[in-house]
């Protein structure tokens, strides 16, 4: 069996919002209720982490509904320290168990894209680390502090990734286990394992599955969401 831990405890300045990103109304329900709905509807996830900003508690009924059955952990002031303290909150695991992480600031991960994560990194198929990622479909261009083009590299070699990510649990402990000043300047945990000398291989996902960030991202995620949630109203 499977764990998720899910990062929710991000301030959401860019967004300006009241409430912390991952709470913010989106398409009627706080954001990452739609994260947690995408675990729950995998059988091989028997346990949910969701990790919120130091001293938030659920201020109305859908944010603790959302929050139904999960294990709650106060978060760090970086992301990957609000990974480490819900991989300790998910109490003891097996070191080979497969361990989850996935932003709430994307809403849109499915269900499919969570049991090829966990297939990845299977017992017996050799690979600890394993990430959502989609092709790049623009160009790229390296440049120095100036401004200067340096190089232009093959879109064929380039990957955007994503989240979820997925690690067993004894390869993701090992990359968190480090110092608060590597952990807090790590925007990806994969990059965490990559520095040890981590083999990580990359998951085939849809670029439909873009991370909330700024307001035309939460806009555009207000009116796909908004749409699902009638179309399931109206099944």
């Amino acid at each position: 069996m499977a764990v998720a831990l899910i990062v929710a405890a991000g301030s959401g300045e860019r967004l300006g919002g009241s409430v912390p990103k991952a709470f913010i109304p989106c398409g009627g329900r706080p954001l990452v209720a739609w994260s947690i709905d995408a675990f729950r509807a995998v059988e091989a996830i028997n346990r949910i982490v969701v990790a919120v900003p130091s001293g938030w508690t659920a201020e109305t009924g859908g944010e603790a509904e959302a929050l139904e059955g999960c294990v709650v952990c106060e978060g760090g002031a970086e992301r990957s320290l609000s990974v480490r303290a819900a991989l300790a909150a998910a109490g003891e695991l097996d070191p080979s168990q497969a361990v989850l992480v996935h932003d709430a600031a994307r809403p849109f991960v499915q269900p499919e894209l969570i049991e090829r994560l966990v297939a990845a990194v299977a017992p017996g198929t050799g690979c600890e680390v394993a990430i959502a990622a989609t092709p790049v479909t623009d160009t790229i261009k390296v440049a120095d502090e100036d401004g200067n083009v340096l190089s232009t590299p093959s879109r064929d070699t380039l990957r955007a990734v994503q989240t979820p990510q997925a690690f067993t649990n004894r390869a993701l402990a090992q990359a968190l286990d480090q110092g608060e000043d590597v952990l807090s300047a790590a925007t990806d945990d994969a990059a965490l394992a990559e520095a040890l000398g981590l083999a990580v291989q990359l998951v085939d996902s849809p670029s439909e599955n873009f991370k909330v960030t700024t307001q035309n991202d939460l806009d555009l995620a207000e009116l796909i969401l908004g749409r699902r949630a009638k179309a399931i109203v109206s099944r």
